[in-house]
């Protein structure tokens, strides 16, 4: 490998190379003479190759100057002037990762691909884009991605709009995102960690484009860059490029970007905000606390390991005491750690979810208690064991699943590199750390790490989230009125120049690129693509009388095993208990174990162990198969042990402790809600998807806004419902782990297959065999939710508009033009009108094989425009006119979208799905010949897919009251989400 540093270019030195066994690469470390630019280079074999340019952008304020920088400097460039070369390369390219991420101290643009070509087409236009980018040719830019005063008439109300100012009051809608931006400034008060990167939505007004422009002169220069690649690549090539294009083009210059150290605290802290909340909402035990305490330095690569291991102990596992002391209490209803190291000072919190605000200083108490108590030899060293085990295995296996391993070294790379030019790797040589880590816990070192940064530490600080009803609207009328007093102030020809301003905006938003500038960014051609769909690796078996599937896939000696259990048979009162199931087992004791004896175990011998309802969808119909499915991965020498803990978690668990039960249910609704907040597109599709699909209504049953809503009811009224619970458990776990609906699934390759078999068959000889009475529960039983349109209100200022609908019931098959149309419609005519116009952060569709489709937006200021951007779609792609070369762009989209790297655990996922889909692989390859022969006229012609989809009335909206007030006749049932 040392050969791929042999022919560096002179304009570059070495100041570093070395081996790094742990990720099987050669790091090099380089500075650029010139400009002082700095490279770091990891050269393997991986085909997944990796870019990316970062810079270290300390803000000074919350105007959210970095994050709309980030989003800016992607809207055209110097080279590549189309006024959206993101979009362009994500329409057709084979990137396998494209984006870019604002941290509070950095800016990154990473990009992946496989294909050289692509990925030489990728780096070289974010290349373009950080340092020539045309925001100080189009101040429309600055606008559209920041904010702008948006005026259509001189009668209509004065408002904000901006693509980051919508993202971030969608994000200030979440109280747990408040929670962690004023984490860091109660810490560091004194240092840009007290600030808001990302903008806040109050703030982000109050930048001016001067500044803006002002913030990429000092900051985006080659002196302040750090320039990344991974990879199987020609290092040379890429670094001569990098020079030749870009660098050599720069002198050095004295960029000040240095991140201060936030000087230590006397003593603690304690702060108070508050989150809003609907007026039918609780405000008893509805506050949120964060304990914090600085953690050294992120340089310390040891120190930062073990606190990642502490926060697992002390807090995330099972009965991790720290959070056991404070349920034990019933001080709060979901606690959880959190220990951050993406910053120059690490910070750990202790995060208290649902308690009373007059508990504070109660809980602060029984927090420093038990900490007193751990740090005298009260720490569970077989606990400790354990998770060591536990990060160890990941970070062997190097599985990110879709996230490419270059991209996530890259990021870790950050982690000490923003802060000293000469440490780039020290995150990534993780082996000697866990072996010291080893040898620590018989010196006492945790304890020793207990006691010096967390009771003997006054670096620490107590935040308080209390809620207060109202506050939502109180913001938004004050905001209406400070604009509507500002425009009342204007005179009639500064009215005017608003309303043209708006005009231009939208006029310049509408107005394509002309076809000579998208034809300046570089495009693969149809032979580019591989032409055969990726393999599908089944293999039918059967050992003692149990099918078997094989995904035969090389593993690196980790067996990847999936117990699935058809749970068809299970009547529909019985489905919800199931979302319940998943989340017990293994979260309660058993026959041998305790529950925190019983994760111990896990973690010691296992990569982690999964429970999940997944439902598989055929295609082409309103059917599908659900299964109750315990996974987990091992080391090929553990697999007996790994068929010892499905035995004990799926037969021998003890439902009854009904304290426990309480606790967990408790959690399980606060990550409900957290999810709802974060993921309100997805919730509100499948919530839509179930008007009609028996599939979507049974995944509501167990995931979605009805378990939530009987989730919520069980918990309101558990006292009298504890034992029903209790005995429904018990019951439907006796009617589904039985040898009659069981299916292995294994992914590993021949020698771990005969490992399994004899513990297989153990395990399969104790599954349940007492008589019962079969229920004739027909897929219909389970029904489908009654309603058509829904509004569900949070406190939250966006919203997440969900439309689907059936194509298969219009007699449409589906094929694989589909994706071409959906990267025509996701990447073209959704994100011009609902994310370009209409400000909004997100927006996509889909079209699945089992015949359904949907729309829907994320993070959305609009509720009426964007629905009326979903009814003209089908009349968009009725008219659709595209040359050859656009085509071609749509159609290698496509591709990339689906020919995703995927490891070997992901190939055996995939594998299973088409399986238990009933979808072969000639069906796969059939699809993929048809996407890559569509044709215009096929596009066209999908136009009734659409329009069954946007006609048939499934809407479902997440959002606010102003907005689903306002359009209420639209919905048939309304009601406020979080109960």
């Amino acid at each position: 490998m040392t050969d791929k540093f042999t022919n560096i270019p002179a304009a570059y030195e070495i100041v570093s190379l070395e081996y790094i066994d742990e990720i099987k690469s050669q790091a090099a470390l380089l500075r650029h003479k010139k400009t002082g630019a700095r490279a770091a280079v990891l050269a393997n074999d991986d085909e997944n190759k990796t870019f990316n340019i970062g810079f270290r952008t300390p803000p000074k304020d919350s105007t959210g100057v970095a994050h709309i920088m980030e989003h800016s400097v992607l809207c055209g460039s110097e080279k590549f002037p189309a006024k959206d070369p993101f979009v362009e390369l994500a329409k057709g390219s084979l990137n396998t990762f494209l984006n870019a991420m604002t941290y509070p101290d950095k800016t990154v643009y990473p990009i992946a691909s496989c294909n050289d070509a692509d990925f030489q087409n990728l780096m070289h236009v974010y290349l373009d884009a950080v340092f020539h980018p045309n925001i100080y040719i189009h101040d429309k830019i600055f606008r559209q991605e920041g904010w702008h005063y948006e005026l259509t008439d001189k009668h209509a109300p004065l408002i904000y709009n901006g693509v980051v100012y919508n993202e971030m009051k969608g994000a200030f809608s979440s109280p747990e995102q408040i929670l962690y931006r004023k984490i860091t400034d109660s810490l560091f008060p004194d240092t840009i960690y007290s600030v808001e990167s990302g903008g806040d939505p109050d703030v982000i007004p109050e930048l001016t484009y001067e500044q803006f422009l002002d913030f990429h002169r000092k900051y985006y220069h080659p002196s302040n860059s750090y320039i990344y690649l991974y990879g199987n690549m020609d290092v040379a090539e890429k670094l001569a490029f990098i020079d030749e294009e870009y660098l050599c083009h720069y002198d050095n210059a004295q960029v000040d970007s240095a991140i201060a150290r936030q000087l230590p605290f006397k003593h603690s802290t304690v702060t108070r905000g508050e989150y809003p909340i609907g007026n039918d909402d609780r405000e008893e035990n509805a506050a949120y606390m964060a304990y914090s305490w600085v953690i050294g330095d992120s340089l310390d690569a040891k120190l930062c390991l073990a606190f990642q291991i502490l926060e697992y102990a002390l807090m995330d596992a099972p009965g991790a005491p720290l959070k056991q002391a404070l349920l034990d209490q019933k001080l709060g209803e979901d606690i959880y750690g959190m220990f951050e190291t993406s910053l120059l000072q690490p910070y750990l919190s202790i995060i208290i979810k649902n308690m009373n605000e007059a508990d504070r200083d109660q809980i602060v108490q029984i927090i420093r208690t038990e900490l007193a108590k751990l740090a005298e030899g009260g720490l569970n060293h077989r606990t400790l064991e354990g998770v060591l085990n536990y990060y160890e295995f990941k970070s062997r296996e190097g599985d990110f699943g879709r996230w490419p391993k270059g991209l996530m070294y890259g990021l870790q790379l950050m982690d000490s590199w923003l802060y000293d030019d000469n440490k780039p790797f020290v995150h990534l040589k993780f082996q000697a750390i866990y072996d010291e880590l080893r040898e620590g816990l018989s010196q006492n070192y945790f304890e020793g790490l207990l006691k010096q940064y967390m009771i003997d530490n006054t670096h620490c600080s107590l935040y308080l989230l209390c809620p207060s009803k109202g506050l939502a609207a109180r913001k938004e009328q004050a905001l209406a009125d400070k604009l509507a007093e500002y425009k009342a102030s204007l005179s009639e020809e500064e009215q005017e120049q608003l309303i043209t301003a708006t005009a231009e905006l939208k006029q310049y938003q509408s107005e394509p690129s002309p076809k000579e500038i998208l034809e300046t960014i570089p495009l693969l051609t149809i032979d580019d693509i591989r032409r055969e769909a990726e393999p599908i690796y089944n293999k039918e078996l059967s050992e003692h009388e149990i099918p078997i599937l094989q995904h035969e896939i090389e593993t690196n000696g980790i067996a990847y095993v999936d117990m699935l259990f058809d749970i068809h048979h299970i009547a529909a009162e019985d489905v919800p208990y199931l979302g319940i199931l998943t989340e017990v087992l293994g979260n309660m004791d058993t026959d041998h174990y305790t529950y925190q004896e019983l994760t111990d175990e896990v973690n010691l011998y296992t990569g982690g162990l999964r429970t999940a309802v997944n439902i598989y969808g055929l295609q082409g119909q309103n059917a599908y198969k659900p299964r109750f499915e315990l996974s987990g991965k091992v080391l090929y020498s553990k697999v007996s042990k790994l068929f010892e803990l499905f035995e004990e978690i799926l037969l021998h668990t003890h439902f009854d402790d009904e304290k426990r039960l309480k606790e967990i249910l408790n959690q399980l609704k606060s990550r409900l809600e957290m999810g709802f907040m974060s993921n309100g597109h997805s919730t509100a599709v499948n919530r839509a998807m179930s008007y009609f699909s028996q599939g979507s209504w049974y995944k509501e049953l167990v995931e979605g806004i009805a378990f939530y809503q009987f989730l919520c009811d069980t918990l309101k009224n558990y006292e009298t419902r504890k034992v029903e619970v209790i005995r429904r458990l018990n019951s439907i776990g006796q009617k589904i782990f039985r040898k009659a609906y069981l299916l292995a699934d294994m992914t590993m390759n021949q020698e771990g297959l005969q490992l399994c078999l004899k513990p297989l068959a153990a395990f399969e000889g104790k599954l349940y065999t007492t008589p019962m009475s079969e229920t004739d529960c027909s897929i219909k039983a389970v029904g489908i939710c009654p309603k058509h349109g829904e509004a569900f209100i949070t406190a939250g200022m966006v919203q997440y508009n969900a439309c689907t609908g059936s194509f298969a019931e219009s007699g449409i098959t589906y094929n694989g033009s589909m994706n071409v149309l959906k990267n025509v419609l996701g990447n073209e005519y959704l994100w011009n009108n609902v994310r370009v116009k209409g400000g909004a952060y997100g927006c996509m569709c889909g079209f699945a094989p089992s015949g359904n489709g949907y729309f829907t937006s994320y993070r959305d200021p609009n509720l009426a425009k964007t629905y009326d951007i979903y009814t003209d779609a089908a009349a968009y792609v009725q008219s659709l006119e595209l040359d050859e070369r656009e085509l071609t762009k749509y159609i290698i989209g496509a591709i990339g979208a689906i020919d995703t790297p995927m490891t070997a655990s992901m190939k055996g996922s995939r594998s299973l799905a088409a399986y238990l889909g009933e979808r072969s692989f000639e069906q796969i390859q059939k699809n993929r010949d048809e996407l890559l022969s569509t044709t215009v006229e096929d596009l066209r012609k999908l136009s009734g897919a659409v329009a069954a989809i946007t006609e048939a009335g499934h809407i479902c909206v997440i959002g606010s009251e102003s907005k689903i007030t306002e359009e209420k006749e639209r919905f048939e049932h309304v009601e406020q989400l979080i109960q």
